[in-house]
C-alpha cells in the first residue's frame, strides 16, 4: 500500500468529520479561526490515533498467526474496507430518507420563515471541548478497523510503503485540512454537501478494497 492509496483512504475516512464540521459550521457563522483550527485538531489528532491503536493490537495477534494472515490479509482488507464504505453509503441513504420524511411532515425547510426559524435555532448552539472530543471521538471510530488494514499491508507482500507513523500522519493531517475546510464551507453554504461528501467517501473505501483483494489475488 503507497501513499496515493494512503491518501485517498485518509480522504475517504474524513467524510464523517467533514459532515460534522461542516454543520458545526452552518450553526456558527461568525465561528473564530481559532475555533476552527480547534475543531480540524480534535477531528484531526482521533483519525490519527484510531488506526495507531487498531494497528499495535492487530499486530500482537498477527504476530501468533503470521503465516494464516499472510494468506488473508488482502480479504481481511477488502472485507472491513468495504463494509466501512457500505456503511457510510448506508447511513448516507438512510439520512436522505428521514430527512425528506422530515420535510414532508413538518415544515418546508427551503421557505424563508423556516430558514429563519433555523437559523435563531442554531445560533443558541454552544460547541463545548465535550461535544467536540465526542464529535470526534464518534467520527473516527471506524478508523481503527483502518489500523488493522494497516497492520494486514505491512504483513502482505507489497507491504506498507509509508510504515504505521506516516501513514496515520497522512490520514491525520487529511483530516484535519478537510475539517477546517468543511467549517468554512458551512459557514457559507450550510450542510447540503454534507451528506454527499460521506455518500463518496464510502465509495472510495470501498474502491480501496477492491484494489487490496486483486492485489492479493493477482
Amino acid at each position: 500500500m503507497g501513499f496515493f492509496e494512503i491518501l485517498l483512504m485518509g480522504v475517504a475516512l474524513a467524510m464523517d468529520a467533514c459532515a460534522v464540521a461542516m454543520t458545526n459550521g452552518m450553526s456558527n457563522p461568525k465561528m473564530p479561526t481559532s475555533k476552527t483550527l480547534l475543531i480540524g485538531g480534535f477531528f484531526g489528532f482521533f483519525q490519527f490515533l484510531m488506526p495507531v491503536i487498531g494497528f499495535f493490537i492487530t499486530g500482537i495477534v498477527a504476530d501468533a498467526f503470521m503465516s494464516v494472515f499472510e494468506k488473508i490479509s488482502s480479504w481481511v482488507s477488502f472485507i472491513l474496507l468495504a463494509f466501512l464504505g457500505g456503511k457510510m453509503i448506508f447511513d448516507c441513504v438512510k439520512e436522505w430518507h428521514e430527512t425528506k420524511r422530515q420535510k414532508e411532515q413538518s415544515f418546508c425547510y427551503d421557505c424563508e420563515d423556516c430558514v429563519l426559524e433555523r437559523s435563531l435555532e442554531t445560533e443558541t448552539d454552544t460547541l463545548t471541548i465535550g461535544k467536540l472530543s465526542l464529535q470526534a471521538i464518534a467520527t473516527s471510530i471506524d478508523a481503527l478497523a483502518v489500523g488493522v488494514t494497516l497492520q494486514m499491508a505491512a504483513i502482505s507482500a507489497d507491504g506498507l510503503a509509508m510504515g504505521v507513523w506516516w501513514s496515520t500522519l497522512i490520514i491525520g493531517g487529511t483530516t484535519f485540512l478537510l475539517a477546517v475546510v468543511a467549517v468554512y464551507i458551512g459557514k457559507i453554504l450550510g450542510d447540503k454537501l454534507a451528506d454527499k461528501a460521506t455518500f463518496c467517501g464510502g465509495l472510495v473505501l470501498i474502491a480501496i478494497g477492491v484494489k487490496l483483494l486483486l492485489e492479493g489475488l493477482l
